[in-house]
């Protein structure tokens, strides 16, 4: 059964039996055990877990972003997960892609246009709090997210859990 044929109701059932199943647990493996997306599961968290914004809030958020210092960004895919620490770049827009370059091992280009929307996500992970900014696509799945360190004790860094919060409050 394809996802067309699924109702909406069945689908947010499996979602809300896999959270509870793993309430901290990756939000991907949740949403993979369910046969749902990423997104639906964002979408069924407790109320001020996942604040989502328009896309067209891209600029000042990834702006804001490169203000942040060393954070930690994830690739997640189906065959990997892929974690890079390093400050963000600013960014310029051409030849189609919004390309990363700077002093940092962040680096790239990526398809901003499959960018739909923002998710700003405060939640509990295997016990302790993480807070990630997840840039989603159209497909439901976060094409890239960037994450709150840790220090050495793996608290979160308090400066930019108050960046994270202020830049949530400010676009949301």
């Amino acid at each position: 059964m394809d996802t067309l044929t699924q109702s909406n109701g069945d689908r947010r059932e499996r979602a809300l039996a896999a959270l509870a199943e793993k309430p901290d647990g990756v939000i991907e493996q949740i949403a993979a055990k369910a046969e749902v997306t990423p997104a639906e599961v964002l979408a069924i968290l407790p109320e001020g877990a996942a604040v989502v914004v328009p896309s067209d809030q891209w600029e000042p958020i990834w702006k804001d972003l490169t203000l942040w210092g060393e954070i930690l960004m994830i690739v997640h895919t189906d065959d990997i997960v892929l974690e890079v620490e390093g400050s963000l770049p600013e960014g310029s827009e051409g030849h189609g892609w919004f390309n990363i370059h700077g002093d940092s091992p962040i680096g790239g280009h990526i398809r901003k246009e499959r960018c739909v929307s923002i998710a700003f996500v405060d939640r509990g992970f295997h016990g302790r709090r993480s807070c990630s900014v997840w840039f989603m696509n159209a497909d439901g799945k976060a094409m890239f997210k960037v994450f709150v360190r840790r220090d050495k004790e793996r608290n979160l860094l308090e400066e930019q859990v108050a960046r994270f919060e202020a830049l949530r409050q400010t676009v949301a």
